[in-house]
């Protein structure tokens, strides 16, 4: 690559995505903006890793490699024929660039995008209002665009497919299929653990629960642990990963806890989805107090 590309503020605005709550750029469009490849961008980042500590910049999980693949069909990350990790920088990442690649223009470089991450901070907080009706929601899926309506119809597209889970509403007879699917996104979207208190547990919810990630555990509690959940339980775990059901007489209904920080209480047994009418609730506060009271 012999020079640097036409910046403009948009140019730059469209390549700032939003991954674990940091505002961060790909290093594959900042070498662009640098004039250089790819590669010699990371191997000055290698030379130099004591000035990059992860709060600056980090390599990107192979989950969050594929969010990225599946929002973004036609953008500019160019995952094509990569063998490693994609790494992505903060605005202070970004600064530190232009001290190791040592340029001038890096360092002009540098000061534009970092106007650009002002200008995005700035339109995140103008929107404050609009994403806390969200529920802060998983907005590393949804890039952030300078142009307002463009930032609309992602987040309608968004909703629109299920990415943002609802807080609270009503399942009726008949909807077996969409109150299935509707629990199977939540069991997809642990990573690290899931709690289901449910006092009539059978075969259908041990099948239902194999769609979670590996390596993320599973914990039941139920009133009773008979021959037959037992049996069954013993057979699953031979094929997959283990579950641990335990015996819990103290809860009338059924809750469901994602990582430890999320807590649906629903109102049917899991066995039961679809059947009759039945409701679920987000609870934003009872995650703690919950597991705590297990233990």
């Amino acid at each position: 690559m012999t020079g640097i590309v036409e910046i403009t503020q948009e140019t730059i605005q469209n390549q700032i995505y939003t991954i674990r709550g940091k505002q961060v750029m790909m290093d594959k469009d900042l070498a662009v903006l640098y004039g250089v490849e790819t590669k010699v961008l990371n191997q000055a980042v290698k030379r130099n890793i004591e000035r990059f500590p992860e709060s600056f910049s980090f390599l990107l999980k192979e989950r969050e490699m594929e969010n990225l693949r599946s929002q973004f069909v036609t953008s500019s990350l160019g995952y094509g024929g990569r063998r490693y990790a994609v790494r992505v920088f903060d605005e202070q990442g970004v600064a530190m660039l232009s001290a190791v690649l040592r340029s001038e223009t890096a360092i002009k470089t540098s000061i534009r995008i970092m106007t650009a991450f002002v200008e995005m901070r700035k339109f995140l907080r103008d929107n404050a209002e609009v994403f806390v009706r969200l529920e802060n929601v998983e907005r590393d899926q949804l890039t952030l665009r300078s142009d307002t309506d463009q930032k609309f119809e992602l987040i309608f597209n968004a909703l629109e497919s299920g990415e943002l889970k609802p807080k609270q509403g009503i399942f009726y007879d008949g909807q077996v299929f969409d109150a299935y699917t509707f629990i199977a996104d939540l069991i997809r979207s642990a990573t690290q653990s899931i709690v289901l208190i449910d006092n009539y547990i059978d075969d259908t919810v041990l099948r239902l629960f194999v769609k979670r990630q590996k390596d993320v555990t599973f914990l039941i509690y139920t009133q009773k642990l008979s021959p037959q959940l037992m049996l069954d339980l013993q057979k699953h775990n031979a094929q997959y990963d283990p579950v641990v059901i335990k015996e819990f007489k103290q809860a009338h209904d059924r809750f469901l806890i994602i990582d430890g920080t999320i807590v649906y209480h629903i109102g049917a047994s899991l066995k039961d989805l679809g059947k009759k009418w039945f409701a679920f609730s987000k609870i934003d506060f009872a995650a703690s107090d919950i597991l705590k009271r297990l233990i």
